[in-house]
């Protein structure tokens, strides 16, 4: 169960709610309605009983005991004894096909746009050159078995050199190579999670290390980040969570957030590793979008605050997808366990590879500038084809990252999701990056594409939203049964 919320914290969630509204319970029921479906409440979250939230809102018991039988009635509470209801989704408008009809698997059909991947082709010459650089020291590798755990020394030293450069001083022995952040985060859970532990996780977060907490067996506790146009974590409620649950880990990516691009201030990093350590979870941090600040924001690695902080990272997002090759940054006693814990997965990485990883780490400044202003130019290009096209898709602003996190004016991500590849576009529905289905109010747009790339797929989004708003029983049919339109 994902615990209980008390009366102030609900109403500091409400906000602004408009109490006076005539009816004031329709007012509370569909604020409340939009904080669940918005992530913001977690789903199975028992809600303040009647007579305490009347008391804290300054509202009749009447107000509260009617919004709560609405929510009741609409599927977004349970039935629970008294009045503790539990948070939930309509079962009708929320199952695992919605979910999976926007989840990225194979690659999208000829002719149709993907924007289900956040990913950037090979940043050409450079990763070239680092594999012809690789097969020329292959020879000197090649009279011993080839096996290793931990990884090639060359690289492990790069990315220690990498990390001491940035504040954190580190030594091969507390680097563990792996093939991609995937594979490392997979390493990390095997080692310290076990069936049925918590995991905290920001939420929205990454769809695919929401997967690996799953296939591990764990719980995911997502603790809503706060919606634009605020910035950074709520971590007040970061550390009530962690009091609370006290999860075994937590899964956090405080740079570049994927899928909202915000960075976490420092003085929020200080706090939330305080707060992991009283608490006694192991804090992971996703460090794969680091490199990509595209506004020039600062703070300091997650690890440099405390030794007992787990990094992970990967060459993926700032050099190429298809390098496969990521690391574990923690202390040597723990890098020994997740060694140990690898040989049951894989017994190690691809030699070449590694190599050509050790040339692109250790002159890692090449090839971001021009990225980095590619980038810039694909978001500016985005955000202004966003704002003319879909003026009512709010948008948050990233830092950095990939990705543009929008805010939909109904939610009908879902519904958008199943019907785009009709107009020749293919996206990764809101639900994807959260937990129990919540998140049919938000969609995320990746800027990797050309500008002219992004405006003909951001017209396809445009045509795809008429079609759902001129048919309403459209999203009705959808909601139902998205499988439906797929057939």
């Amino acid at each position: 169960m994902s615990g209980s919320l008390n009366p102030s914290s609900l109403a500091r969630l409400l906000g602004g709610w408009n109490p006076g509204a005539a009816p004031a319970y329709r007012e509370l029921a569909d604020v409340v309605r939009l904080l669940v479906l918005d992530g913001r409440v977690p789903l199975d979250t028992a809600l303040p009983s009647e007579r305490a939230l009347s008391g804290t809102l300054g509202v009749s018991r009447t107000t509260v005991t009617a919004a709560y039988a609405s929510l009741r009635e609409q599927g977004f509470l349970s039935s629970g004894q008294g009045s503790r209801g539990r948070t939930c989704l309509p079962g009708h408008v929320f199952g695992n096909s919605a979910i999976a009809a926007g989840a990225p698997g194979l690659a999208a059909p000829a002719g149709v746009i993907d924007l289900a991947y956040a990913s950037l082709p090979a940043s050409g010459e450079v990763v070239h050159r680092a594999f012809a650089a690789a097969l020329t020291e292959l020879p000197a590798l090649l009279p011993g078995f080839g096996y290793d755990s931990l990884g090639v020394p060359a690289l492990r030293e790069a990315i220690a050199a990498r990390y001491t450069s940035a504040g954190v001083p580190t030594t091969a022995a507390q680097i563990l190579v792996t093939s991609g952040a995937q594979h490392a985060l997979n390493i990390v859970l095997r080692t310290l999670a076990g069936r049925q532990d918590k995991v905290l996780v920001d939420h929205p977060t990454y769809p695919n290390a929401l997967d690996a907490i799953r296939s591990a067996g764990c719980r995911p506790v997502p603790v809503a980040l706060p919606p634009a146009p605020a910035t950074g974590w709520d971590l007040d409620a970061v550390e009530a969570a962690l009091m609370q649950h006290r999860p075994r880990m937590a899964y956090v990516v405080p740079d570049f957030h994927n899928p909202t691009g915000r960075l976490m201030p420092d003085a929020q990093r200080r706090r939330l590793v305080r707060a992991a350590a009283s608490s006694g979870t192991v804090l992971v941090a996703d460090e794969t979008l680091r490199e990509l600040n595209l506004d020039g924001g600062t703070a300091a690695p997650l690890a440099s605050f405390s030794s007992a902080v787990v990094s992970i990272g990967s060459l993926s997002k700032s050099h190429w997808a298809g390098l496969r090759t990521g690391w574990i940054r923690a202390g040597e006693g723990l890098i020994r366990r997740f060694a140990a814990a690898r040989t049951t997965m894989d017994l190690g990485g691809p030699v070449v590879e590694q190599l050509a990883a050790a040339h692109l780490v250790g002159a890692l400044a090449e090839p971001l500038p021009a990225r980095l202003a590619m980038l810039r130019e694909n978001r500016s290009a985005l955000l202004g084809l966003l704002g003319r096209h879909l003026p009512q898709w709010q948008t948050e602003h990233p830092g950095g990252g990939l990705t543009v996190w929008c805010r939909l004016p109904a939610p009908v991500s879902t519904a958008l999701t199943v019907i785009a590849p009709d107009f020749g576009v293919r996206l990764a529905a809101g639900p994807r990056f959260g937990v129990g289905g919540a998140f049919e109010h938000y969609l995320r747009v990746p800027y990797t594409l050309p500008p002219d790339r992004l405006e003909t797929a951001v017209l396809a989004l445009r045509a795809a939203q008429d079609k759902l708003d001129a048919a309403p029983q459209l999203r009705r049919t959808l909601k139902e049964s998205p499988t439906a339109a797929i057939a």
